[in-house]
């Protein structure tokens, strides 16, 4: 299950505005992300074409049983690596931008070590 940072980016957005919205708009992911209808339109097609999300014809987009895994994965890693870093000390917003750049490439196997150890420690 090898995705992009950029779809892994664009599958949590539509987690986190599922969580917030009753329906996810491709207008609403562009206002969240601050990036461009045009460019939301073709990264929604090309999710789309990898079976990741699906669009109704009202244009409703709804993430499938493997996107929305690739998305608790991708937004689990990020919480958990924003909230470790805030208790380091590290400033809140700069452990926000950190976790989002590391939530994409640490490993599974590396981020299952730090969980394991910051739990038992």
């Amino acid at each position: 299950m090898k995705v992009n940072e950029s779809s892994e980016n664009y599958l949590e957005t539509i987690l986190i505005l599922s969580k917030k919205l009753p329906v996810v708009r491709s207008v609403d992911i562009s206002n969240e992300l601050g990036y461009k209808k045009s460019s939301v339109s073709v990264a929604m097609k090309n999710l789309k074409e990898k079976k990741y999300i699906t669009v109704t014809d009202s244009g409703f987009i709804y993430l499938t049983d493997e996107g929305k895994s690739i998305a608790n994965m991708i937004y689990e890693r990020h919480e958990f690596i924003s909230k470790w870093l805030i208790s380091l000390g590290v400033d809140e917003k700069v452990a926000t931008e950190d976790a989002c750049r590391i939530e994409h490439v640490i490993s599974a196997e590396s981020f299952a070590a730090i969980k394991k150890h910051i739990k038992y420690n």
